[in-house]
C-alpha cells in the first residue's frame, strides 16, 4: 500500500527542492539584491517590530506571505536560529570563472579570486564568504566535490554576502587553477608551512587557496600554486580555524592592494 507523504516528509522534499534563506538579515539582503522568490514563512504571531518591513516588501513584491508553528520552522531549517522567519527561494544559481573575471575587469582592478579547497562545512563556507565579499574579492571558487554548496546555512552564516558575490563551481579545481595562471594569475595556497604572508607580495592578479579544515591545501594542489604562505603565530596553537584564517588573509591582500 503506498504511503501518505506526512507533513515532515512534505517539508524534507520542499528543502531539497527549493533554497532556505534563513534568519531576519540573511532575508532582507536576498530580498533587497532581488533574489526571486517562493514563499516567505513567519513564525504565528510574529508579524511586528523587525519583520514588518520584511513582510512589506514581500507583499509589494506579489510574494506570498505565510504563518506557520514554531516547530515546522524549526524542522526545515533542522533547528538553526531562524529569528521567527524562512524565505523559500529557488536554489542559488553558480557563476563561471570567466563571470568573475569580468567583475574584475568592470571594476577596472586586477582580479582578486578566493578558492576553497575541500571547505566541507557551511558554516565556514559561508564566513569565507562574508569577509571575501567584504575585502573587496571578485569572486569565490569551489569545487563540485569535497565541498559544501550554497545552501541555506551558507547564506545565513554568510550574512547577505552571498547575494552580492559570485560564486562559481568547477569540476576540476586544479585544471582552474593552471588556467588562472595562463591569464597572469599568482595564485597561493594557505598553508603553515608556508612563507610569511608578512613578506609576500599579495599586490596585482592574485588568487588566495584557503584549505578545508584539517586536512588544508590538497598536496596536488599545493604543488602547482605559486607558493605557499603562513600566518605568524606566538601561541601554543599552531592552527586557526579555516574561516579565520581566510579571512586575515583576504584583508591583509585588501590591504597590499
Amino acid at each position: 500500500m503506498e504511503r501518505k507523504p506526512t507533513e515532515n516528509t512534505t517539508a524534507r522534499k520542499n528543502v531539497s527542492e527549493e533554497e532556505l534563506i534563513i534568519g531576519r538579515n540573511a532575508v532582507r539582503e536576498a530580498l533587497k539584491a532581488g533574489r526571486p522568490a517562493n514563499t516567505l514563512l513567519v513564525k504565528k504571531g510574529e508579524r511586528t517590530g523587525a519583520l514588518l518591513p520584511i513582510i512589506a516588501e514581500c507583499k509589494d513584491r506579489g510574494i506570498p506571505v505565510k504563518e506557520v508553528d514554531a516547530k515546522k520552522l524549526d524542522f526545515m531549517c533542522g533547528h538553526q536560529n531562524h529569528q521567527g522567519v524562512l524565505l523559500l527561494a529557488a536554489a542559488g544559481n553558480y557563476s563561471s570563472v570567466e563571470e568573475i573575471l569580468a567583475v574584475a575587469e568592470e571594476r577596472g582592478e586586477a582580479p582578486f579570486i578566493v578558492i576553497c579547497d575541500g571547505i566541507e562545512d557551511p558554516h565556514n563556507l559561508g564566513a569565507i564568504i562574508r569577509s571575501a565579499e567584504a575585502g573587496g574579492a571578485h569572486g569565490l571558487i569551489i569545487p563540485e566535490r569535497r565541498s559544501a554548496s550554497l545552501s541555506g546555512i551558507v547564506g545565513k552564516t554568510s550574512a547577505g554576502a552571498l547575494e552580492y558575490l559570485k560564486v562559481a563551481r568547477v569540476k576540476n579545481l586544479n585544471n582552474t587553477i593552471k588556467d588562472l595562471q595562463k591569464r597572469g594569475i599568482w595564485v597561493y595556497a594557505a598553508d603553515m608551512d608556508g612563507n610569511s604572508y608578512l613578506q609576500a607580495d599579495l599586490s596585482g592578479p592574485i588568487a588566495l587557496v584557503i584549505g578545508g579544515e584539517g586536512a588544508g591545501v590538497s598536496r596536488l594542489t599545493k604543488e602547482i600554486c605559486d607558493g605557499s604562505i603562513s600566518i605568524p603565530m606566538k601561541g601554543n596553537i599552531n592552527s586557526l580555524n579555516a574561516s579565520v584564517a581566510a579571512a586575515i588573509l583576504i584583508f591583509k591582500t585588501a590591504e597590499n592592494r
